[in-house]
């Protein structure tokens, strides 16, 4: 690789991690081939390293935005990875229904979202096993920095491809209408959910009033890509989101920087964390 093209490289890769954290490594440049293809048609241009040179020529924040979005893992699935869901249903949702039962609340956060699927997950989830819970006030709140995902998202439309990964039979048939060559989310699962794009690296997480509240954060696989100067400030703004009570499920080879402020607690064939009592932030 010439020194010019692997200088563009450590641009592109200066410019994701300044607008999302997202620590790329060298021996993967080659994604930026791959995953920029269709912002370089749309931007008229067949290499990356036309496109390096407009950005060095012209600040343009919008088609940087673009370029970090588009740089995201968006690897998701149904119910991925089981175990925190049989978790949830089994032991933990039942505790905090209980908690929760003069309130008639409870509020879910699927960070780092993707196209939806954990999100519509956990509906599908309270509806099939929680019935008594419908005439709650229930909050599944989905984020991602990709502004495409996340209208992905919204629409609830999905492919046979990715229907086929982790959905039961059953659900398919239950909570989907079959449309065309695709499945789409039916209003009762649709109504719990609510998107909307944001930065969870940003100096302010989307959730940042005194009254927010969440029971249960999923924070899934996304860490592992933040830098440990970053993950520290997201953390410790999680914190202040939950309650002595609640719930905080990390990807499976991930776990919290600063271990003073969680209790690890093995459950399930899984772990999670709840805040240390007297530390909430």
């Amino acid at each position: 690789m010439g020194s010019a093209v692997s200088a563009d490289y450590g641009y592109l890769r200066e410019l994701v991690y300044g607008l999302s954290q997202n620590v790329l490594d060298p021996s993967r440049d080659y994604l930026f081939e791959t995953r920029l293809s269709k912002l370089l048609r749309n931007q008229g241009m067949s290499r990356v390293e036309e496109l390096v040179h407009s950005l060095r020529s012209t600040k343009n924040p919008s088609l940087e935005r673009a370029i970090a979005e588009a740089m995201t893992i968006n690897e998701t699935s149904f119910f991925r990875d089981a175990r925190p869901f049989d978790l949830l249903r089994q032991e933990l949702l039942p505790q905090l229904i209980e908690a929760r039962r003069l309130t008639h609340t409870l509020r879910i956060w699927s960070a780092a979202c993707s196209t939806g699927q954990e999100a519509y997950s956990l509906a599908m989830m309270l509806i099939e096993y929680f019935p008594l819970l419908m005439g709650w006030n229930i909050a599944i709140e989905g984020t991602d920095i990709s502004a495409e995902v996340v209208e992905r998202a919204r629409a609830g439309r999905y492919h046979r491809i990715e229907i086929n990964r982790g959905l039961p039979a059953r659900f398919v048939v239950r909570y989907f209408d079959h449309v065309g060559e695709d499945w789409v989310a039916k209003p009762e699962v649709r109504r719990f959910c609510n998107f909307r794009q944001a930065n969870l690296c940003a100096p302010v997480l989307p959730f940042n009033r005194a009254t927010d509240s969440f029971d249960v954060i999923m924070l899934r696989n996304v860490m592992l890509y933040f830098s440990h100067e970053t993950r520290r400030p997201l953390l410790a703004g999680v914190h202040r989101l939950l309650p002595a009570d609640g719930i905080l499920f990390l990807g499976s080879s991930e776990q919290p920087s600063d271990l003073s402020l969680w209790t690890p607690v093995l459950a399930g064939g899984t772990c999670y964390y709840r805040p240390v009592a007297g530390t909430r932030l």
